[in-house]
Parts: structure tokens; C-alpha cells; sequence
């Protein structure tokens, strides 16, 4: 029969960072009235885990989405404490997560909390777990369905990742004495070994159709589509991640972050992933590219010293804009442009591949043609891969030469 923990979905047990009490005082306050648990102290160590890591709100959202999970599956379906799980019950875990039951599934992203510090209340939709469809299936008409519920295997890989990060924190504060995460020793259970990950990205036609779309929007309309140019083109060419262009916790990208050095080159200075610093080199077209912007705000050709103007500002303001999701909104529009004028000219195929498209894949686009004729560890370096192993996977030249092998393979046989 089943476990009446899977028939109803669990409620949600930790808040935006703002709302959340503290956890690193002496005194022990009550729990938040949201959270009903066996063992307060998993709570407590969980959230002091999570709370190390607020200098990153994807970081924070992505490590808080793990544990809690862990901690429902723990006290809801196992009844027992975090501290004395074992190599079997992550196993179980893990298995839990790839098929989750049907109740504690979602089809919509929501909030977790809603209402004023008070009076915060769980969301009465939230769920720990939420299937969705593409894009293009969801233009089609399609809708996400808690029966397809299947993570993949990234999502698999980061959940070892955090948990593994987890336990080894609980090792340091003396609340267990070993990682099970660690003793786990076939993963391959779980996780699928590629030799070639594919990267996806745009053609050579797409980037081009886009590109000029985006030129023929700012002419169209200067006021806002200068700045939607500008971002398709620090995307492409400088590689950006989509949390590189805006404002967060840790860093207001700038446009003085444009510097020259004594040998007048310039470059782009960026606090990327895990809080990395890196120089990005800046080529003519990119410096082309600034000059245009800045006359269309008014400002002159290059940054000056002293100058705190945001490198995406809001609309009209100079606010930075401070969201992922309003950086995807102007480049989805720049693409969804761009997919009906390479329809209106029939390239169906090519159209209909660019509907998949999503930010980072501007990214891929950019290092898989540089990495054509510029020397892989310059690449790495402005990529911010940790090893050319990474910048590697960019590299097609081996396999357009196996594919031209192929090409004119004859389905008979010759006599």
C-alpha cells in the first residue's frame, strides 16, 4: 500500500534567504511555523549549510531545491534524521528522485511562500518536483503532464554534486562521521558516460539571420531594441553566461568593466561562475559594437573613468537590470523574430531548429567558431573554462572530417 507521505504533496521548508531565520546564533529560536519535523536539529544544520552559500542566488536556489527535497524524503517517507542516512538510502534517494510519485509532481515553476514576513504561508501549488515541456512543444499546443516527469542527466549530476557537498559539510560539523555520498561507488547505476557532449548551438545561417534581425529591430525601433542588439552581440562575441549581464549580490556590470591596458588593447572585465573573476579579450567588431550603444544612450564613445553606468540598463532608466528571465525575454523576442523571416523565406528547417534555441547556446555559438582559428587555451582563457578539456568539446574539425568519410558511402554493395 502506499506510503501516505506520497499522496499528498509535501510543504515547502525553506524561504527566500531574506525571510529565514538565523542560523548561526547561539540561542536556538523555535522553527518557522511552516516547518513541522521529527528532528529540528536537520533543519538547523541544513539551513546553516544553505545560508554559506548567499553570495549566489542560483547557487542558493539550486542547493536549497536538493536539500529540501532530501530533508521531505526524509522525514516524510523514511522517518529518520539526515544524520543517519547510509550509502543504501541515497541510493534510494536518488531513485526517488528519478521517479518521484505523481503527488509531489508539478506542471508550473511557483513560489514556495507567499504573504507579508508575518505571515508567511506555503504556496497551495507549489511542488517539489515540476515536469515541463520545450519550447517549441509548448507553442505546438503541448502541455507538461506529471506522468513525464524525468530529470536529466545534468539535473542527476548536480544532485550527486550537492549532496556529496552536503554530507561533507555535516562531516565538519561533527554530525556524522562519513560522506555516504562517497561510498557509492557505481553511479553509473544512475548516471550515463558520453565520450562527446553535444553542443548546441546555432549554425552559421541561424547566427546570421539573427544577428540582422536584431539590426533591422533597432533601426525599427532605436529606443528599445539598440540595447536588445547590443546583448545578442555581448552574448555571441565575448561568451557570455546570461548571469554575466546582470546585476546580483555580488557585482553591477559596468560598462567601465571595458578597460584598456598600456598596450591599448581592451578588454572586458567579468565576475562569472562560482565568483570568478576573468579578462575577456575585446575584439574591434565587439569595441564597434560598445561605440554604437553608448551614442544611442548618449554617452561617449568609450567608458571614462569614474562612470557608473550599467551595462544593460533598464529601459529608459539607469537602473541595472537585475533578471535572467527579462535578459531571455529580449533575446526569445530577437529569436522569435528571426524564426518568422526565415520562414517567410522558406528555410523551414533552419526556422524550426531555432525555435529550440535558448540563451547559452549564443554562448556556444560564439566559442564553436573561435575555436576555428584562434588557439584553444585563448579560448579557454576568455571562456572561463577551467580546462581546455572543456574548450575541447568545441572543436568539430575531427568530425566533419569523418562525416565527409561517410558522406558518399553507397547503400550497394559494388561488384
Amino acid at each position: 500500500m502506499l506510503n501516505a507521505a506520497l499522496r499528498v504533496p509535501p510543504s515547502p521548508i525553506f524561504d527566500q534567504m531574506e525571510f529565514m531565520p538565523d542560523a548561526f546564533s547561539g540561542r536556538r529560536e523555535a522553527l518557522p511555523h511552516y516547518v513541522q519535523s521529527p528532528f529540528p536539529e536537520d533543519y538547523w544544520l541544513s539551513l546553516r549549510f544553505l545560508l554559506s552559500y548567499d553570495g549566489s542566488t542560483a547557487t542558493f536556489n539550486a542547493y536549497r531545491r536538493e536539500i529540501e527535497r532530501l530533508l521531505q524524503w526524509c522525514w516524510l517517507v523514511q522517518e529518520k534524521s539526515v544524520c543517519a542516512l547510509k550509502r543504501d538510502d541515497i541510493e534510494k534517494f536518488i531513485k526517488f528522485c528519478m521517479e518521484p510519485p505523481r503527488a509531489w509532481i508539478g506542471t508550473k515553476n511557483c513560489a514556495r511562500f507567499v504573504g507579508p514576513d508575518d505571515l508567511r504561508k506555503p504556496h497551495e501549488d507549489w511542488r517539489p518536483f515540476v515536469a515541463s515541456v520545450s519550447k517549441v512543444q509548448a507553442r505546438a499546443g503541448m502541455h507538461a503532464d506529471t506522468a513525464d516527469y524525468a530529470p536529466s542527466q545534468s539535473a542527476l549530476k548536480s544532485l550527486f554534486a550537492i549532496l556529496s557537498s552536503y554530507f561533507n559539510f555535516l562531516i565538519q560539523e561533527e554530525a556524522i562521521g562519513s560522506n555516504p555520498v562517497a561510498l557509492i561507488r557505481q553511479k553509473s547505476k544512475f548516471l550515463v558516460t558520453t565520450s562527446r557532449r553535444e553542443v548546441r548551438r546555432l549554425s552559421n545561417l541561424q547566427w546570421d539571420f539573427v544577428l540582422e534581425t536584431a539590426g533591422m529591430m533597432a533601426a525599427e525601433d532605436p529606443a528599445k531594441h539598440e540595447r536588445t542588439l547590443f546583448v545578442m552581440q555581448c552574448l555571441y562575441a565575448m561568451y557570455l553566461r546570461i548571469s554575466e549581464l546582470v546585476a546580483d549580490e555580488r557585482n553591477v556590470p559596468l560598462m567601465t568593466d571595458f578597460r584598456r591596458d598600456s598596450d591599448n588593447n581592451w578588454w572586458f572585465e567579468v565576475v562569472g561562475k562560482g565568483n570568478k573573476e576573468r579578462s575577456i579579450s575585446v575584439s574591434e567588431a565587439m569595441l564597434v559594437a560598445l561605440k554604437r550603444y553608448r551614442r544611442h544612450l548618449g554617452l561617449t564613445p568609450m567608458p571614462v573613468s569614474g562612470e557608473r553606468t550599467p551595462l544593460v540598463p533598464t529601459l529608459g532608466g539607469k537602473k541595472p537590470v537585475t533578471s535572467t528571465r527579462h535578459i531571455r525575454a529580449i533575446v526569445q523576442l530577437c529569436f522569435d523574430t528571426a524564426v518568422e523571416r526565415m520562414r517567410l523565406e522558406g528555410l523551414e528547417d533552419e526556422s524550426h531548429e531555432l525555435q529550440a534555441a535558448t540563451v547559452h547556446w549564443l554562448r556556444h555559438t560564439g566559442i564553436s567558431e573561435d575555436v576555428k582559428f584562434r588557439p584553444v587555451d585563448h579560448v579557454r582563457d576568455d571562456a572561463g573554462h577551467a580546462s581546455s578539456l572543456t574548450t575541447d568539446r568545441y572543436i568539430d574539425a575531427e568530425r566533419r572530417a569523418r562525416h565527409a568519410s561517410a558522406r558518399h558511402k553507397p547503400m550497394k554493395t559494388e561488384s
